[in-house]
């Protein structure tokens, strides 16, 4: 006798453009060290509330965040890869959403904004991207 499993959460493309249509709405929100919501957010505090409104539960810390789904290439990098930069600590102290076009957004000290990878203090400092989905 067979039991069947329950489904595992799939994030379909379409949910993608979700998460960063809702990610992308909270441009401008302030920061706020330890920030978990519209009145303000820190860097991981934005990516678990973006992800947590699409269903998927992430770690509370850039660190934590690091340690889940799977790696990406930076050349294979989809909207919505978590992407990683060592800031002001080793390993991975800030994250952001990929939005697609060389761009992410995330909570910076000036709140959530859009940036480019190429921008040189986050090209020098880019750890990496996972794909939590």
């Amino acid at each position: 006798m067979q039991v069947a499993s329950a489904p595992q959460k799939q994030v379909s493309r379409s949910d993608n453009s979700g998460l960063v249509s809702n990610a992308l709405s909270l441009v401008g929100v302030p920061y706020l060290f330890g920030g978990t919501s519209r009145s303000g957010f820190d860097c991981s505090g934005y990516t678990q509330y973006v992800f947590k409104g699409s269903g998927i539960s992430l770690p509370r810390t850039a660190a934590g965040q690091f340690g889940v789904g799977t790696s990406v290439n930076k050349d294979q990098l989809q909207a919505g890869d978590l992407v990683f930069f060592t800031t002001y600590e080793s390993g991975a102290s800030h994250v952001g959403i990929y939005i697609g076009g060389g761009s992410f957004v995330h909570a910076s000290n000036s709140g959530v904004r859009t940036s480019s990878l190429s921008e040189s203090y986050y090209s020098s400092r880019y750890l990496g991207a996972r794909r939590v989905r």
